[in-house]
């Protein structure tokens, strides 16, 4: 999965001390010695290597299958069968149960799926993340430093982002072997070190190696890591296929530690698909833990025999592969048994994590925490998802924006303060929502972004830039401007009237298209909002000339009014100014996500 360095460095640091405590009573226990520190190095550097090398694959494969991924997700159905087969290639790609699910509660979190959806995912999440055991199995660890060197020389090298990004995900993947070969040459030593083969002997009990590898597990966060160090373990013969599978079990409960830790804070929704997780998991080593012995036998007569060997030789020969494939034929298995009572699943997760009103609010887009619960931070791990989410909020803002600007001419000519109170509040609603979005851009903007990402980014920037000019212009100018006007009566107020209606109708009508081109990447809607700038131009100076007269005489009534309109008509000009700006934005390499081109094109 993906880690930080700071959530990296701190789970090898905890490592460390069980491991070095455990080699030191095992050496003290025994007659002979072992050279405790290089193993322990040996070990937590590989295992270093191991996860960093998955963090630098996952990353090239994200960027790579980003955009096509959120395509996927954006076509999901309440097909459960299609959400499992979406989790499997879902994680395939970003190379951990545990990260597909943390996303799925930021998808849920967003709005962009529902609980129910989430269990197909959910499930099929665990048939994805046993394609990195099968990797890992295979004796290519020679072909490691070839790997490394290959893949960095097209990271570094290579001036095409695509090449880039294969680079990333081969040196990646060479990283993993070569931090599994690192693990496997430091345990050599313990081949022919008797307590610690006692010691692996007591993990066949089924009870004790379920606990130690979802504690290895939890604290790593990375089912993949522990997947890993067993079949590390076994490929020195330390460990047989009776206790492999009771790791491989301790391993997919483990994992859940990471999408409960994710969920924390979230709506309960989110809660809900952690919980899914974790009965998943739990429910299915419970159905298998009586079985073990059979699923022994299965993976026995399916896996390779090297019976041209003997002993410790044979077990480190075969038990790697055994254990791979019991890890896929379980949670394959898994997936099929309990896939038809999905709907059981999310119907008791929703008795047990009941919603809140306050909750129901929020959801129905009525609360300003809206757009902070929809810009999850989980859905950073896939950028492109992240920008379609930045993307989606900078509409609603847009249309938040538009029917308070619908609102002011009649709050203008009615004197409604009732009205302009309104206009007010959903104004610093729209001021809170812009800077939630903007922050939120930037930090996706810091992120592994592909060439396409990274203009796409930007350009979600420059319309941001626009809808925070429109804010402004609300708070700082039509609100006071309305203020103004309820405090001026005249009877000749209707004077001008129906050129500022006009104009200002105008003005809004091509806020409503630009937006709407922003929406459908229409570039034909872009340039109606760009052509129209003439006619605009021709009726504000229309809508102008009426009120000049009446000016030459200051201090008076129809004077001051006249000034008020004329102040409404230069604020509607400046609304047009930005609508047109995002017209432009688009119009000047705006690049549709959804669609892979250009709307000038």
């Amino acid at each position: 999965m993906k880690l930080s360095w700071r959530n990296t460095s701190r789970s090898l640091a905890l490592l460390l001390i069980p491991t070095a405590a455990l080699a030191a009573s095992a050496s003290a226990a025994a007659t002979g010695s072992l050279d405790v520190w290089t193993m322990a190095m040996g070990m937590l550097g590989g295992l270093a290597l191991f996860l960093f090398g998955m963090e630098q694959m996952s990353d090239g494969l994200k960027a790579l299958a980003g955009d096509r991924l959120k395509d996927v997700l954006a076509r999901l159905t309440t097909n459960r069968y299609m959400g499992a087969l979406t989790g499997a290639l879902m994680t395939a790609v970003i190379q951990s149960s545990s990260v597909t699910t943390v996303l799925t509660v930021g998808f849920i979190t967003a709005g962009i799926l529902s609980v129910s959806q989430s269990v197909g995912i959910i499930f099929g999440a665990n048939i994805g993340t046993t394609l990195t055991a099968q990797i890992i199995a295979f004796k290519v660890t020679k072909l490691a430093l070839l790997m490394i060197a290959g893949g960095f020389a097209l990271l570094f090298l290579s001036k095409s982002d695509t090449k880039r990004q294969y680079g990333a995900m081969v040196m990646g993947l060479g990283l993993v072997f070569f931090g599994m070969g690192v693990m496997s040459d430091a345990m050599k030593p313990l081949r022919t070190y008797q307590p610690f083969l006692d010691l692996m002997a007591h993990m066949a009990n089924p009870a004790l190696g379920i606990l130690v590898a979802a504690i290895f597990t939890g604290l790593v966060q990375s089912s993949s890591a522990t997947t890993g160090v067993v079949i590390a373990m076994a490929s020195q013969g330390l460990i047989g296929i009776d206790a492999g599978i009771a790791l491989v079990f301790g391993a997919n409960i483990g994992t859940c530690v990471t999408a409960l830790l994710a969920s924390l804070g979230k709506p309960r929704a989110a809660l809900r698909a952690s919980l899914v997780h974790v009965l998943f998991n739990v429910v299915g080593v419970l159905l298998w833990v009586g079985f073990i012995d059979q699923l022994v036998w299965l993976v026995t007569q399916m896996s390779p025999v090297s019976s041209d060997l003997q002993g410790t030789a044979r077990l480190a020969a075969e038990t790697p592969r055994q254990i791979a494939n019991a890890h896929t034929v379980f949670n394959i298995a898994n997936t099929l048994l309990l896939l038809p009572f999905g709907a059981q699943f999310a119907r008791l997760v929703e008795r047990l994590v009941p919603e809140h009103e306050v909750e129901r609010e929020i959801a129905t887009g009525a609360d300003p925490d809206w757009t902070a619960v929809h810009l999850d931070a989980a859905l950073l791990a896939v950028p492109a998802v992240a920008l379609e989410q930045s993307r989606g909020e900078l509409l609603r803002l847009g249309n938040l924006l538009r029917e308070i600007l619908d609102s002011v001419l009649p709050s203008f000519i009615t004197d409604d303060a009732s009205l302009a109170d309104d206009i007010a509040a959903r104004g610093m609603m729209a001021r809170s929502m812009d800077q939630q979005i903007d922050a939120y851009l930037i930090q996706v903007s810091r992120r592994n972004l592909s060439e396409e990402q990274s203009t796409f980014a930007t350009q979600l920037l420059d319309v941001g830039t626009s809808l925070d000019h429109l804010e402004e212009l609300v708070r700082k100018d039509f609100v006071p401007l309305l203020e103004r006007k309820r405090q001026f009566a005249h009877p000749d107020e209707a004077f001008g009237i129906e050129e500022l209606e006009a104009y200002s109708q105008k003005v809004l009508t091509n806020l409503a298209v630009s937006l709407a081109a922003f929406d459908t990447s229409d570039a034909e809607l872009a340039r109606q909002v760009v052509r129209s700038k003439p006619e605009l131009e021709r009726q504000l100076r229309q809508a102008r000339t009426v009120h000049y007269e009446r000016l030459q005489d200051e201090n008076t009534d129809a004077a001051r009014a006249s000034n008020l309109q004329l102040d409404l008509l230069d604020d509607m000009r400046r609304v047009f100014i930005y609508s047109e700006s995002i017209a432009l934005t688009m119009l000047h390499g705006y690049l549709d996500q959804r669609g892979d081109r250009r709307p000038d094109a």
